[in-house]
C-alpha cells in the first residue's frame, strides 16, 4: 500500500476537487503525448500516468481506454492550432512550424486515427475527418491569395505528404525530415514549436 503524501504540518493536503482535474487531466495528456512519442501505442498506460504523477485510478477516470487518450491529445493538438491560427499575428509560416511540432510530437497518435480508420471503426473516420477540416480551416484563412497551396485540396494533401515524411529514430530527425518536406514543397515554415497561447 503506498502512502499518501501529506502537507508539512502532517494533515493529508485538501480534496483540491474540479481544479485538480482539470490539472490532472493536462498533465496525462502532455504525458500521453510523450510517452507513445518515445515507446510507440504499445506502452503501457501506467506509464503515461506515472509521468504525470498520477495514478492510475486518476488516468481511467478521465480515458476508459487507449483510444480515449489518443483521440484528447489530437483534439489538443487541433485546438492548439486553431489557436495558433487565431492570433492577433498569426502567419501561415508560423502556424506551420505549430502543425508541424504537432507532426513529430503525435506521429504515433496520426497512425493510430489511420489504422482505426482502415479497420471501419464506427465514428473514427468522421472523428477523423472532422480535425482535418478544423486544421484546414485554421490553415486556409491565412493562405495568402494565389499561394502555391490555394487550391481545393493541396493545402491538406501537403499536410499529410509532410506527415508521411515525419519518420526516424529521434524526435530531431523527424523534425529535419518534416523540414525538408515542406522545402521540397516549396513551402515555407516557421519555428517548429507547440503554441504558447
Amino acid at each position: 500500500m503506498t502512502e499518501r503524501p501529506t502537507a508539512d504540518d502532517g494533515r493529508r493536503p485538501a480534496n483540491q476537487g474540479p481544479k485538480a482535474a482539470a490539472r490532472n487531466r493536462t498533465a496525462l495528456i502532455a504525458a500521453a503525448r510523450e510517452i507513445f512519442a518515445e515507446h510507440g501505442l504499445s506502452a503501457p498506460l501506467s506509464a503515461i500516468a506515472r509521468r504525470a504523477g498520477v495514478g492510475q485510478g486518476v488516468l481511467y477516470r478521465h480515458f476508459p481506454d487507449r483510444n480515449a487518450v489518443a483521440a484528447a491529445v489530437l483534439e489538443e493538438n487541433v485546438r492548439q492550432i486553431e489557436q495558433a491560427a487565431a492570433a492577433e499575428d498569426a502567419t501561415l509560416a508560423m502556424v506551420l512550424g505549430v502543425v508541424t511540432w504537432h507532426l513529430t510530437e503525435s506521429a504515433a497518435f496520426v497512425s493510430l486515427v489511420h489504422a482505426e480508420t482502415a479497420n471501419g471503426r464506427v465514428g473514427t473516420h468522421a472523428y477523423a475527418r472532422d480535425l482535418s477540416e478544423r486544421v484546414e480551416r485554421a490553415l486556409r484563412g491565412l493562405l495568402p491569395d494565389g499561394h502555391r497551396l490555394g487550391a481545393a485540396n493541396d493545402l491538406m494533401l501537403a499536410v499529410a505528404m509532410v506527415s508521411g515524411a515525419v519518420t526516424g529514430p529521434t524526435r530531431e530527425e523527424q523534425e529535419h525530415r518534416a523540414l525538408a518536406a515542406w522545402r521540397l514543397l516549396g513551402v515555407e515554415v516557421g519555428p517548429v514549436r507547440p503554441h504558447d497561447g
